[in-house]
């Protein structure tokens, strides 16, 4: 069955992620960490698909994780236009957002990009770490080294960042061959992402917990006793200690 080739090849490629990213794992948790003691701040961009929303405001989750969104919108009613050609994945916007974000020198920046060259990306973490931003991708490396740059610095993600962790999906993404479809079945990107953030956020849990600063967590906003507990204690406790 189709469903059983599926959870095989899940099964591994989880495999593949705990064989090969357990030391890239353990840095980007103490980078962060670090990060968190010195007072800085920890931010998530897009990230492979939208799964940086899987750690933001989550139950069973730091609150140290802020969300890097931008959009580009322009009032000028004057006459109509057809604006399905704009591209936010261009070079230049970079520098503006970060300059008008509240992000700052010594901050952690997330980015992802499953090729690794996606223009825009390249471009906001090409200017952040020109700004003394400490970057971490999240990368396929097979996918990445596969396809040559598009940005103008001639790099792709994991040629520039201080950290790259790979995903480990294929190139072109999908991680199934099904018989009589030619293009391949399943995105392996986002379930390879999520166990890797999580797996990051366990490492910053217990090198909190190891200096003395047991972080809290968060409570589900949809069990009894949730929204209280996470106004009343998980907040504050953020607004005072930035962890």
């Amino acid at each position: 069955m189709i469903l059983d080739d599926y959870q095989k090849r899940v099964d591994q490629l989880f495999d593949q992620v705990k064989t090969t990213q357990r030391e890239n794992i353990i840095a980007a948790g103490k980078m962060i960490a670090d990060t968190l003691q010195n007072g800085g701040n920890i931010y998530l961009s897009e990230i492979c698909h939208s799964i940086q929303n899987d750690l933001i405001d989550r139950g069973g989750g730091p609150f140290w994780y802020r969300p890097f969104q931008y959009k580009l919108e322009v009032k000028s009613d004057a006459r109509q236009r057809d604006r399905s050609d704009m591209d936010l994945d261009m070079e230049g916007l970079g520098a503006y957002i970060l300059k008008a974000s509240t992000i700052r020198p010594g901050d952690v920046l997330f980015v992802g990009s499953v090729s690794g060259r996606t223009k825009g990306v390249v471009d906001l973490a090409w200017e952040a770490k020109k700004m003394g931003i400490k970057v971490i991708a999240m990368s396929s490396m097979s996918y990445a080294q596969s396809v040559g740059p598009v940005h103008s610095s001639g790099k792709k993600l994991y040629e520039f960042v201080d950290l790259t962790l790979d995903n480990c999906a294929p190139a072109a993404e999908a991680m199934l061959e099904v018989e009589g479809i030619e293009a391949n079945f399943a995105a392996a990107s986002g379930l390879a992402s999520s166990y890797i953030l999580w797996s990051v956020t366990a490492v910053v849990l217990e090198e909190m917990m190891k200096r003395g600063k047991t972080p809290l967590l968060l409570k589900s906003a949809n069990y009894p006793g949730g929204p209280e507990y996470n106004k009343t204690e998980v907040y504050p406790h953020y607004e005072k200690y930035g962890w």
